[in-house]
């Protein structure tokens, strides 16, 4: 307390102020005193007044301190203190008395924030002062941007967008050597970028994928800490859902770059405890996310293939597959590898035609698919790998008719070998084994390896299987109907009609097969018309509706006994036509229906979640409208439901065309405003340069006013005065140059006359030589006169070319400042 008496300039036995007293004194301080120093020390104190008392601090002071921001920038110090003061106000991390933050805590700071950014000069002077280098003034100001951001994150997003230069100046920390405001400078960006698609564009185009998979590459991929989860979040953030930024990743070569990032060393492959970090679990998930999102399901066909085939070629397929069969992995990171493998496989020939080829490193060598079923009819495993396993085996069966058609292969009893486990022998355990779970997965696998190929529906009719010592084989179809009229749990029920509903649908012959057992229509009937029953029971019931409604759509009459009248007249009679609409409806209206329809992933935490699968809800949509017009009796339904099916497939097509160019268009517009927002902040900077060149003609007016003459006009006289000597040395040069050839050729004839008179007479003996050596003198010293002016002549020649250049380059400089 000594140090704020002596600030307020209070006694020790004077009354002591209140805290909202010695805040306003405070800040009246900051605001009137002349002096830095005095200035300072109050900014000082109020920063450690901050975070007990933010409401005082913030409602008296903030204004100032804002104003300080403006006025004492040159000084880094009460720079510092004034940040991190607002930082206080604003934050909402918890005080030293509470251990978390709390709602009023959380709601003060984000009024503060309201106040301050509703002036959005306040955002620029931030972004301002991140072009300073000084820590003291840098990091506080990425600090109290990232405080803002999560605080009122998409008020900040707007004003950053229109801030000339703000997104790059920002991008621009990531590059900092130092490694704490770089640090931070990734959190500020994971904030920013959050559910801003333009931003995200700008951003990705400011070079970021280059500079974070740097990032990572330094930290020891990952090996690395926090800093490299910081990274993957925020590359995660750049691509999810954002086609732009998935296509522009995949074109810059960035996909390759990851298959660094699953690189395991033998020792981490074989030991649990080595290199398994809770950080590098962590780190992996990410990265297997990061692969996810540029191969999702949800993302357009021709993107999705893209990304797979790049997948393959750089060896990242490769590498996700070393993991799958590696021991040791964690089992999160096991399921999330098997989750990603899917993904990059699904719907595409080549990537599925290698998972194919995989082999475990077991004795003897099994397939990868053999070792996954294993885990998937296995109780014992975790429920979600066992999810995962299903869906990799249905993601390696999509549009694959040669993997359909080798699954159901090995349930043939040609294929059958006793020294191998087949795929189709897995299936076959877990769909008649004691868990309702395995009977489930198997049924649910079975109908993938069908799932629109007529071929392999009537190959998988041959499929026999061997009951108690001394009986006749019974037939998978006529085992599965047994196993229904068992009465087995109503999730093995579920499984099982999917199955069958699937098997019969568009197969005539399955059809035949079916009803040739006369005991399974009345089954279906009797569960049709029960009305008893739990949400589970009323499912069952709405999937026998329609796979009664199959054996009429798919009725050849070849069974006297159930034709299609046949089979009509029954449900109307023994069932009611309005009882069967209802359960056939019901289905697609229960909430676990309309939840597995959504993607195909199996993304549930029990098994009692699991009812339908992603796939069947698609056939059951498709045929649903075509079983009612059926057992309607509506006039020639054959040729209705054709043309009803032309129909759908015609607008299935245009939906998916009008699908693609609404992706392209949305991808387009956002194109469009980030361009806008680019065009903005150069229009900007372009009106700032034009400003300051404004300012230039100014001063250059003034200096003329003054001096009477500007820098280019003084290089233009240098250069005449230079021009005007040159001149003048040229006719000296040409004068003496006639004063040589005159003295030569006086030298020349005198020299004659010497020779003619041969020596003849003193005088000329006498005065002959003394001619000749005269004139000799003076040509001696004509001629380094001359070579005295060209010497002369050449040097102020390469003054003038010198200030021509000069005077060029300035010439240059303003009309590319004027531009």
């Amino acid at each position: 307390m000594d140090y704020f008496r002596n600030l307020l300039g209070t006694q020790p036995g004077d009354e002591q102020p209140s805290s909202h007293e010695t805040i306003e004194r405070l800040a009246d301080r900051v605001q009137t005193s002349s002096l830095l120093e005095d200035r300072r020390d109050a900014v000082r104190a109020l920063k450690s007044l901050s975070k007990k008392f933010r409401l005082e601090v913030g409602t008296l002071a903030m204004d100032i301190l804002v104003k300080v921001l403006e006025t004492d920038r040159g000084d880094a110090e009460i720079i510092g203190y004034t940040l991190d003061t607002l930082h206080h106000i604003m934050s909402n991390e918890p005080s030293e008395e509470d251990e978390m933050a709390t709602p009023e805590s959380v709601e003060l700071g984000e009024q503060f924030t309201e106040i301050f950014i509703k002036q959005h000069e306040n955002v620029g002077l931030l972004v301002s002062l991140l072009e300073e280098y000084d820590f003291h003034v840098r990091w506080p100001t990425v600090r109290l941007l990232t405080v803002l951001l999560t605080n009122r994150p998409k008020d900040l997003q707007e004003c950053l967008l229109v801030i000339p230069m703000a997104v790059s100046k920002l991008m621009d920390l990531l590059s900092d050597s130092r490694e704490i405001i770089r640090n931070d400078a990734l959190l500020l960006l994971n904030q920013l970028t959050k559910g801003n698609a333009n931003i995200q564009k700008i951003v990705a185009f400011e070079n970021a994928f280059e500079r974070i998979l740097d990032i990572i590459v330094e930290e020891g991929v990952s090996d690395g800490g926090i800093v490299v989860e910081d990274c993957l979040l925020l590359l995660l953030s750049l691509l999810k859902n954002n086609t732009s930024n998935q296509n522009f990743f995949k074109e810059g070569s960035y996909i390759q770059r990851l298959t660094q990032f699953f690189e395991l060393d033998n020792a981490e492959s074989h030991n649990k405890q080595a290199g398994w970090s809770a950080q590098k679990v962590t780190n992996i998930h990410l990265m297997l996310q990061l692969v996810r999102t540029l191969v999702s399901p949800s993302s357009p066909q021709n993107q999705t293939v893209a990304c797979q085939k790049v997948m393959n070629h750089c060896g990242l397929l490769q590498q996700l597959c070393a993991i799958l069969m590696a021991s040791g992995v964690p089992a999160d990171v096991l399921t999330e590898t098997i989750n990603t493998v899917s993904e990059v496989i699904r719907g595409n020939q080549p990537n599925q035609e290698y998972f194919a080829s995989v082999l475990a490193p077991s004795n003897p060598p099994r397939p990868a698919i053999v070792v996954l079923l294993m885990s998937m009819v296995n109780e014992k495993q975790p429920f979600v790998l066992r999810c995962a396993v299903l869906y990799c085996f249905q993601s390696f069966l999509f549009k694959n008719e040669v993997g359909q058609s080798q699954i159901i292969q090995t349930l043939l009893p040609t294929s059958a070998d006793a020294n191998t486990i087949s795929a189709g022998q897995l299936l076959c355990g877990g769909l008649f084994s004691g868990d309702s779970l395995s009977n489930w997965f198997a049924a649910v696998a079975m109908l993938h390896a069908i799932l629109g190929n007529t071929s392999q529906r009537e190959q998988l009719l041959r499929v026999q299987l061997a009951t108690s010592l001394g009986n006749p084989p019974v037939s998978l179809l006529q085992q599965c109907c047994n196993m229904l009229a068992q009465g087995v749990k109503l999730q093995t029920r579920v499984g099982l009609l999917m199955l069958l509903s699937s098997w019969l649908a568009d197969c005539p012959v399955a059809v035949t097969h079916f009803l040739s057992n006369s005991a399974n229509v009345p089954y279906l009937i009797s569960q049709v018309s029960s009305s008893e029953g739990d949400e589970l029971e009323l499912i069952v019931q709405g999937l026998c509706a329609f796979l009664l409604g199959l054996c009429m759509v798919s009725n050849d009459d070849q069974n006297p006994s159930f034709t299609k009248a046949s089979l009509k007249e029954i449900i109307q009679n023994r069932i009611g036509l309005e009882m069967f609409t209802d359960k056939l409806t019901s289905v697609g209206k229960n909430e676990s229906y309309t939840r597995a329809a959504k993607k195909p992933h199996l993304h549930y935490k029990h098994p009692s979640e699991i009812v339908f699968d992603f796939e069947f809800t698609g056939l059951f949509k498709h045929l649903e409208n075509e079983v009612l017009m059926a057992v309607s009796g509506a006039e020639n339904m054959g040729l209705k439901a054709a043309s009803r099916r032309e129909h759908e497939s015609i607008v299935e097509n245009y939906k998916e065309l009008i699908k693609e160019q609404d992706q392209k268009l949305n991808d387009m517009s956002q194109q469009v405003l980030a361009l806008q927002s680019k065009h903005s902040a150069a229009t900007a900077t372009i009106e700032e340069l034009r400003s300051q060149v404004q300012q230039l003609k100014d001063q250059n007016s003034l200096l003329k006013a003054q001096k009477g003459q500007t820098q280019g006009t003084a290089n233009g006289t240098g250069v005449e005065s230079l021009q005007r000597e040159m001149q003048a040395l040229s006719l000296q040069l040409k004068e003496k140059e006639e004063q040589v050839e005159k003295l030569k050729n006086e030298l020349t004839v005198s020299e004659a006359k010497l020779l003619s008179q041969g020596g003849g007479g003193e005088g000329v003996k006498e005065n002959g030589p003394t001619e000749t050596a005269l004139l000799q003198a003076s040509l001696s010293r004509l001629n380094s006169d001359v070579e005295e002016l060209k010497k002369q002549c050449t040097q102020k020649d390469t003054e003038i070319t010198s200030l021509r250049s000069q005077l060029d380059n300035a010439q240059a400089d303003l009309v590319q400042a004027v531009s």
